[in-house]
């Protein structure tokens, strides 16, 4: 089974941008989005026809025009389900959740704790209630989390870990919060196949020609519970799909 993510920073543009070929010629049982930046009203025919032989789920922020998530799958799932049912965390569109015979899939995108880390408290908040509620999955049944987490965890997943230890993103206490997630029995795919792999990056900064020198960040992932970690078939990083500040990730179970 092949998954893929990708924070593709507004549908819309993305379209215009290569999306539509990517995603034909990956060909994913399951897709999904984040920062689709579009309410489901503002879907056309373009659109439609691109995801017409999949079953499509749309979480959109209440603001328009910001963050979203979105997932396409050829399978039907047996449930779906829009937040984490926490009324506070649930305004931006930020997770799905879908249910199978043999996992969850859920999809995510982490809320950023901005510049001079004006929402960094907040992110403890949400770190701390998506622990939980994973968990909480995890004891049902294996999950398969994705998205784009907002957060390098080890100084190996960014070029310049020295200039931006007190920079969003790479904060000590994000990190921790992702050490705490991986604790509680989830593996992050990729360093589990490639712990050592080194400039291996999703998101890369619009300025100063940072996708052209490879300066970049991993902060997209496929984390899976421990329980099926031996599953993990391979961890791809799509690095040279362009269309996006970030790049697509994908994984092979």
């Amino acid at each position: 089974m092949k998954l893929i993510s990708w924070n593709v920073n507004g549908l819309r543009a993305a379209m215009q941008k290569g999306f539509p070929k990517f995603f034909k010629s990956v060909d994913a049982d399951i897709f999904c989005i984040q920062e689709t930046k579009m309410q489901e009203d503002q879907i056309d025919i373009e659109i439609a026809n691109l995801f017409s032989k999949y079953y499509s789920y749309w979480n959109s922020a209440v603001k328009k025009g910001y963050s979203g998530t979105a997932i396409f799958t050829k399978k039907e799932p047996i449930s779906v389900k829009y937040g984490i049912g926490i009324e506070e965390h649930d305004q931006e569109g930020r997770v799905i959740t879908l249910e199978f015979k043999d996992f969850y899939l859920v999809n995510c995108y982490t809320p950023n704790s901005k510049r001079e880390l004006e929402r960094l408290n907040y992110r403890m908040i949400w770190e701390d209630e998506m622990r939980k509620y994973l968990s909480n999955l995890d004891k049902l049944k294996p999950v398969i989390y994705c998205g784009d987490l907002n957060v390098a965890h080890k100084e190996i997943d960014l070029k310049n870990p020295q200039t931006n230890h007190k920079n969003a993103g790479f904060t000590n206490e994000e990190r921790e919060k992702m050490t705490q997630l991986l604790n509680k029995g989830f593996t992050d795919s990729f360093r589990y196949l490639y712990p050592t792999k080194e400039n291996c990056y999703t998101w890369w900064s619009y300025m100063f020609n940072a996708r052209e020198k490879n300066v970049g960040w991993r902060i997209d992932y496929f984390i899976v519970s421990k329980s099926i970690e031996k599953q993990i078939k391979e961890s791809i990083i799509y690095s040279e799909i362009t269309g996006s500040d970030h790049c697509p990730v994908g994984i092979e179970i």
